[in-house]
């Protein structure tokens, strides 16, 4: 075992050794840690140094903690860990970075993937608890200290994937993972996950094949900056709300039926409008409401924007990264407010319409005379900001590992206030799941009008 990498989980009192000491004596009353092990390739794997874009640098250094739930079939066999593992193992010699370290290029100083082979770190627990325990599954800081690992630091050294199994009293197993957001984003992040249950179901057909070179994404020499960037600033990064703000949220997992989704694109335009934009307007209009924003106050909703098909030529389906950038659309919260829902979501059809291959290639070299450093850091953001994220198109849910899909999949914790998931749910055949973060005293109030505003204007 690589112990320069690996922490006795058990031993609450030990001194920290290095980077990726884990905080997993957090629940000791519900949660026992049965196992703690490194799981390394099956196979050799390429050693070598990737490369990270602006993008990538950019992203939000931390690691994304998403929860796989599945039911007990009753069965002794339900999720064998050995087999479990075995399939790690297997998943890690086609993605191979995950099994790296972050670390520093030593010249530059600048982030990069360091593909050592020294495997992901695996968790076994159980917990005394039953699903139906989570109520909704609701993202939180418990359920993150519960169910997923937690690092001490981000930055590099570090490691890229932290992985931990938990059986419940009632038989259900939940996955947790803690994957650094420098090795990819949602759409990576699926592609993994398929490739990882492929093998534990032994589908060989399924697995796709990552690709990992990211200097398709190297600014332009010289640059050639076309377009204002300036929200891509560290004043704009660091938000005006104090940090204390980060705790100071509530979150909930609502759900939309296939009738309440095809009633808010009628109200935002008719069938042509896309589920995200009918349901992101919606949520933002309400969400004004409910913070008790003045009318003259400015709101604006942030996007990020995948380029992979947006770049001319587009990048491969199965590019490994984060090649994506944030957009915004602004408005007056009276306008917001007072006008139809496709006043919504037209701004939020503009905004992303802005984004092109010339936009993305402009923002790249923009980058390249920033402080990157600063702008991978976040803050709270204020009140009358709202991030939405569609996982929509994200195959999140092709995750059966031989026992069938997951009945759920989910943030395990959110950033903070004002962040909004949407995915979709295959059980509700045709409805979605808005996983919806905000302040303590605005979230019963939104909750409230969220529903009643779709029955209203229905009738």
């Amino acid at each position: 075992m690589d112990s320069l990498y690996f922490f006795p989980i058990k031993d609450r009192h030990e001194e920290k050794r290095d980077c990726l000491s884990t905080s997993l004596s957090r629940t000791q009353k519900m949660v026992e840690i049965t196992q703690s092990t490194i799981v390394t390739p099956s196979e050799e794997t390429p050693k070598r140094k990737i490369w990270l874009s602006n993008l990538d640098v950019v992203a939000a250094r931390g690691y994304t903690p998403t929860i796989y739930v599945y039911p007990s079939t009753g069965r002794k066999d339900f999720f064998p860990v050995d087999a479990l593992k075995a399939a790690l193992a297997k998943a890690l010699v086609v993605f191979y970075p995950l099994a790296g370290r972050l670390n520093r290029d030593p010249e530059t100083g600048r982030p990069e993937i360091d593909c050592t082979g020294g495997g992901v770190i695996s968790f076994t627990a159980s917990l005394d608890a039953t699903l139906d325990d989570f109520k909704d599954f609701a993202p939180s800081a418990e359920m993150r200290k519960k169910l997923v690992p937690v690092a001490d630091s981000a930055d590099p050294p570090c490691a890229m994937m932290m992985l931990q199994m938990t059986r419940l009293r009632c038989g259900g197993i939940i996955l947790g993972f803690a994957i650094h957001h420098y090795t990819f984003d949602g759409r990576g992040a699926s592609l993994f996950i398929k490739t990882f249950s492929a093998f534990a179901r032994g589908d060989l057909e399924t697995v796709p094949t990552p690709f990992f070179d990211r200097t398709l994404l190297r600014a332009r020499s010289p640059p050639s900056i076309s377009f204002d960037h300036s929200d891509y600033t560290p004043n704009v990064f660091q938000s005006e709300a104090p940090s204390s703000t980060l705790s100071q949220v509530v979150c909930a997992n609502l759900k939309l039926t296939k009738e309440q989704i095809h009633s808010l694109k009628i109200l935002a335009g008719g069938e042509r409008v896309s589920t995200f934009r009918a349901v992101v307007a919606h949520v933002w209009k309400c969400s004004c409401i409910a913070r008790g924003l003045a009318s003259d106050a400015e709101t604006q909703l942030l996007l990020p924007v995948d380029l992979r098909g947006r770049f001319k030529p587009p990048l491969a389906p199965t590019y490994i990264g984060n090649p994506t950038m944030r957009t915004k659309a602004v408005a007056k919260v009276e306008e917001l407010v007072s006008n139809t829902l496709e006043f919504g979501a037209n701004l939020i059809q503009r905004a992303v319409d802005n984004i092109t291959d010339e936009f993305g290639r402009s923002l790249i070299d923009h980058l390249e005379s920033m402080d990157l450093e600063a702008l991978c850091k976040r803050g709270a953001m204020s009140n009358t900001s709202l991030m939405a994220i569609s996982w929509l198109s994200v195959p999140m849910y092709d995750a059966d590992f031989g026992w069938g899909e997951p009945i759920l999949m989910a943030r395990a914790q959110m950033y903070g206030s004002g962040y909004v998931y949407l995915s979709r749910v295959p059980a509700m055949d045709g409805g979605i799941s808005v996983i919806v973060g905000l302040e303590p005293d605005s979230m019963q109030c939104f909750k409230k009008i969220l529903y009643e505003e779709i029955e209203e204007k229905i009738l």
